[in-house]
């Protein structure tokens, strides 16, 4: 197939890739030029898209998807495939869907979970809204860019698993953090809180296989010093997101508001800006040490 990729960023870049790597022609175009092997650069976003037959986009919020959709919609051919994997907020994945229909293009709304290291090797969850005969036609991409594709329902649908699941990945991460200190408060052993808690029943994703603590579990972005495999500030951007989506449907998510809340406070005063969203265990830690010292 012939791919337009829009939006070569840190997912955007590594998921063009690997479509190229399986035998797409694959043309590429940022806002800032770069360069991505096996992938084509294009001039401009027109370009990008004039004679693809699938369309995908991973860009940063939804009111960048919403300009750079005005500006490709026009462009594209009859039957194209639209596939959005920017998470953005519901209503904008709604309107951009509808605008490509009425296009008689096929418009996907696709958010992904797995961060750098999933796009990188090709392990990418998609979460996937939009007409089944769309996603059908689709899936051979996400079987490339991921290992699992789950067709969510209409138009809208992706953005709301994504959100729902990364307000239970950022709650649970931070749950998992303040354990871990509290343990070592009360003496316990990190790794000995590790193989009782993996196995029990207070285990979750952020334990088993993501552990904030560095040397426990799987190896995970703690052991490497925090760098991100998913930036605080992309999880405090998907908090928001949640707790915005709750507010327009008068849904009561105490748990959800309190984790954007935190996550804000780490990310824009504290120091977890441009650290992975597990760095949340130094502001617990941190607490601890300020405690001792008084």
């Amino acid at each position: 197939m012939k791919i337009g990729f829009i939006g070569l960023g840190n997912m955007g870049a590594p998921m063009a890739h690997n479509l190229a790597k399986a035998g797409h022609d694959v043309i590429g175009f940022d806002s800032q030029p770069r360069l991505v092997p096996m992938v084509t650069a294009a001039a401009s976003l027109s370009d990008a898209v004039a004679t693809a037959d699938a369309v995908i986009t991973m860009l940063p919020d939804g009111k960048i998807v919403q300009a750079v959709a005005a500006t490709i919609i026009p462009s594209m051919t009859t039957g194209t495939s639209f596939i959005d994997c920017s998470t953005i907020d519901v209503q904008t994945a709604k309107k951009v869907a509808a605008d490509a229909r009425n296009a008689a293009l096929m418009p996907l709304d696709a958010p992904v979970s797995g961060g750098t290291l999933g796009a990188t090797g090709g392990t990418l969850t998609f979460m996937v809204g939009g007409q089944l005969e769309a996603f059908e036609k689709a899936v051979p991409l996400f079987d490339i860019m991921g290992s699992k594709s789950v067709h969510c329902g209409e138009s809208g649908t992706g953005q709301v698993a994504k959100i729902c699941n990364n307000m239970i990945a950022g709650a649970t991460m931070i749950a998992t953090c303040e354990t871990i200190v509290l343990a070592d408060k009360l003496g316990l052993d990190r790794q000995k809180l590790f193989d009782v808690v993996s196995t029990s029943s207070g285990n979750s994703w952020t334990m088993s296989s993501y552990c904030p603590a560095p040397g426990i579990g799987p190896k995970s972005p703690s052991d490497n010093d925090f760098l991100p495999g998913f930036a605080c500030e992309l999880m405090l951007k998907d908090l928001r997101l949640s707790q915005q989506a709750a507010e327009q449907v008068a849904a009561d998510t105490p748990m959800g508001a309190l984790a954007c809340h935190l996550y804000q406070q780490f990310v824009e005063i504290e120091d977890g800006e441009g650290r992975d969203f597990s760095a949340m265990l130094r502001r617990f830690e941190g607490r601890r040490r300020h405690d001792d010292e008084n």
